[in-house]
């Protein structure tokens, strides 16, 4: 069994942020490790002090999972960017878990942290790659071996020329070359 010092350092030296939130929904703990993560003090984090640092763009997804998973006392999990202490926003996966008392009432919320930042970035740099591949099958364009007609979106065949005129702004100005011009008019071609 840990003795209070063991359990102390436990919760303290872990290497994932901690966080408590008492029955008003309020944060009233943090570890160390949050606190330097954040570069803040307890006092500047208590309460709702800690959401300053939440991304705008992901503070209302996170407060609404956050209340609505409070007021029905279930575990939830998100992510969201908060603020580093250098003032670069990090990608935190966040799960927090209601928590009782030793007589089993709601005493408030327990919640870990850990940075995503690298799986985050790593998955939208395959969907980039992915929807970049995409475009290029898009670009695939369906051309008759033979005649070199195109077939548009709606399945007709249109000349060359006019396909691309319509889907470009090159223009066009004919000519011949060496090869159908021998094919085509031998007596043009001495």
């Amino acid at each position: 069994m840990l003795t209070l010092s063991e359990y102390h350092a436990l919760i303290e030296q872990a290497p994932i942020l901690i966080w408590r939130a008492n029955t008003d929904a309020l944060c009233d703990y943090f570890n160390d490790r949050w606190l330097t993560f954040r570069g803040r003090t307890m006092e500047q984090e208590y309460g709702n002090g800690w959401a300053e640092g939440i991304h705008p763009e992901d503070f209302d997804r996170c407060l609404k999972i956050f209340l609505d998973s409070f007021n029905k006392r279930e575990v939830f999990e998100m992510e969201y960017r908060l603020m580093r202490h250098d003032g670069i926003y990090r990608w935190i996966f966040d799960r927090g878990v209601p928590y009782q008392k030793n007589n089993g009432g709601f005493a408030g919320y327990i919640g870990s942290c850990i940075d995503v930042t690298q799986r985050v970035e790593a998955q939208e740099a395959l969907k980039f790659k992915l929807e970049e591949e995409l475009r290029v099958l898009k670009g695939i364009i369906p051309i008759c071996m033979h005649c070199k007609e195109i077939r548009d979106d709606k399945g007709s065949w249109n000349q060359l020329e006019k396909y691309i005129s319509e889907h470009s702004e090159a223009q066009f100005s004919h000519g011949i070359c060496d090869k159908c011009l021998i094919e085509h008019y031998p007596e043009e071609a001495d």
